[in-house]
């Protein structure tokens, strides 16, 4: 297979997420896969086997749930891949389609749940407000939450009485609030634990009666799990020796918790007992796990996948759980090589992917993650072993900002957004530039979402160390990106940059890369979304104007979708345009 077919290959190799089951009805499941080429919802009948695709829609499908009786799937439907419309339904073996909520205007989502009642309860954010909503289909929606700073629901508990909702009253919308309601809005309890400690709610034990809800809190500057039961005010703190940030779901007879721990870009599975107290390691590949669950019994499935090998469905039992074989798996790539690297905040780790042919030193791409809270992970990507297969070495950074590495990692952008990350990302390329993995005249700095933001952020405040930039639906001015853009983002940034812009214009400026744009020197390749509210296309054509006005090489392109589009000939198409931009401006031999 030819190095542009071998690509191509992992990008149009069927994958699957996860399934999730009814809690009651653990045969009957629900997941997204991209076997038509676009992202959509599946029905799985566990007991006949049977798949069926729920969804058909042109920007694909990026939500959606199954009630706990598995009598309905609902899902998340937007007009043009711009994340705001409205929640539908189907009958899960099959039928007309349903809005749920069809009293309610439109607006961006922020969660779902649902109870064995029929009750259900959605977020909403628009028009500068976040809403709650509780809903029983062919009656008018009810308000249950509303505020101007952000929150969602978490869950619901199974009997419909208590609603689980995380929210940033407390002016930080990066360190959450839990609070526990009834369905007519009165508080049964609430979990804060001050200024730069979130707690977030996640699941309500799976039992009907039982009023346990499983959460995450940071006391120790790390996520760890926590089990409340918010009528008594009882709490139940789990503490691993292990290293690493961890998150956790029910076992089915709400007896134990698998805990999900993740640490250096790996993941560990364990079962805790909540009766005795005991923990077990579950033994699972070398790799990365994006999502477990425990089903009936005991074993537990989980979505696998490691830098060299592609993604698949295990179980704990040693299966791999084939539901979706729609043609031949990605073929394999390149194991990542972990480096540290001493930085002035602390040690950095990063990843390292080098081709399989050629001699160092490389020419390198780096590939600055998104988020900022996110880290790149030994994951498989296409994308990168795209790049690897075109000669690059690929290096991608964990700079502060990034989770995985505890609370204080993550929390270090505190006063220098943007320029603290990319401080990280100069100590570690200088770093492959010592070592000859990579040669110091041909590196490209690149990444989507807030990678693409430090990108345009590094040409300009780092000029000479970058011989190209591909910046892909990046923030270029925060004021303008925060006039224009979703409300749960405007509430991401105010809690990233102290205030509003009004608040903080200094900040706002300091942090935004059009405020360097005149010291730009190399060739750069910016791709946006035409209906983008997390990276809205003004605040990129105002840069791209500037970039203009000085003279400055760079070429533009713009999709009709959001961000990492869900429809997999259109990231085809875009990853071809970026290698052949590299290719254009730094030479691979």
């Amino acid at each position: 297979m030819k190095a542009e077919e071998r690509w191509q290959a992992r990008f149009r190799a069927s994958r699957m997420t996860l399934p999730s089951w009814a809690r009651q009805a653990p045969n009957r499941s629900i997941y997204r896969s991209n076997a038509t080429g676009t992202w959509e919802v599946y029905a799985w009948d566990r007991v006949t086997g049977a798949t069926r695709q729920v969804t058909e829609r042109p920007k694909g499908t990026a939500y959606a749930a199954i009630d706990p009786t598995g009598q309905w799937i609902y899902w998340f439907a937007d007009a043009d891949g711009d994340e705001y419309g409205e929640w539908w339904r189907q009958p899960f073996v099959g039928g007309p389609d349903e809005p749920i909520a069809p009293d309610l205007p439109p607006g961006q989502p922020g969660g779902i749940a649902m109870s064995t009642t029929g009750d259900v309860a959605i977020s909403m954010a628009s028009e500068g407000a976040f809403r709650i909503h509780l809903v029983r289909p062919g009656q008018p929606a009810r308000l249950l939450y509303e505020h101007g700073d952000a929150a969602w629901v978490a869950d619901m508990s199974l009997d419909g009485s208590l609603i689980a909702i995380n929210h940033g009253e407390y002016g930080d919308f990066r360190h959450p609030a839990l609070r526990v309601v009834r369905q007519n809005g009165d508080t049964v309890g609430e979990l804060y634990d001050g200024t730069g400690k979130g707690v977030t709610g996640l699941r309500f034990a799976p039992v009907i009666g039982d009023r346990r809800l499983l959460a995450l809190h940071e006391r120790r500057q790390r996520h760890e799990p926590l089990v409340w039961d918010p009528a008594t005010g009882e709490q139940r703190e789990i503490w691993l020796r292990d290293s690493g940030d961890l998150t956790a779901e029910w076992y089915d007879d709400g007896r134990g918790l698998l805990i999900l721990r993740d640490n250096r870009a790996r993941s560990y599975l364990h079962r805790y007992d909540l009766g005795g107290g005991g923990l077990t390691l579950i033994e699972t590949p070398h790799g990365v796990i994006d999502a477990a669950a425990p089903r009936p019994g005991g074993h537990v499935e989980y979505s696998w996948s490691s830098a060299s090998r592609p993604p698949i469905i295990r179980s704990s039992t040693g299966q791999v759980v084939v539901v979706n074989a729609g043609g031949p798996s990605a073929p394999p790539s390149v194991p990542v090589e972990d480096v540290d690297v001493e930085g002035e905040g602390g040690r950095i780790h990063a990843l390292v992917s080098k081709p399989e042919v050629g001699n160092a030193p490389f020419p390198a791409v780096f590939l600055l993650h998104g988020g900022p809270t996110s880290h790149d992970r030994d994951a498989f990507s296409p994308e990168a072993a795209a790049w690897v297969d075109a000669g690059f070495a690929v290096v991608r950074v964990n700079y502060r900002g990034s989770t995985g590495y505890g609370s204080a990692w993550r929390d270090a952008l505190r006063g220098d957004v943007g320029h603290i990350e990319l401080a990280d990302v100069a100590a570690v390329r200088q770093w492959v530039a010592d070592q000859g993995i990579a040669d110091p005249n041909r590196m490209i700095l690149a990444g989507s979402a807030w990678g693409g933001y430090l990108t345009l952020l590094g040409l300009g405040t780092q000029p000479d160390l970058w011989a190209a930039g591909i910046a892909a639906v990046p923030i270029a001015c925060h004021q303008t990106s925060y006039e224009d853009e979703a409300e749960s983002l405007r509430a991401y940034h105010r809690a990233l940059l102290g205030g509003s812009p009004d608040e903080r214009p200094e900040q706002y400026a300091a942090s935004s890369p059009i405020t360097y744009v005149d010291q730009v020197k190399s060739p750069l390749l910016i791709l946006a979304g035409e209906n983008d509210t997390r990276c809205p296309l003004r605040q990129i054509e105002k840069y791209v104007a500037q970039l203009a006005e000085h003279g400055r090489e760079h070429e533009v392109y713009t999709y009709d979708a959001i961000r990492g589009s869900l429809v997999v000939s259109e990231r085809i198409a875009q990853i071809a345009l970026q290698l052949e931009f590299a290719r254009k401006h730094v030479t691979t031999h």
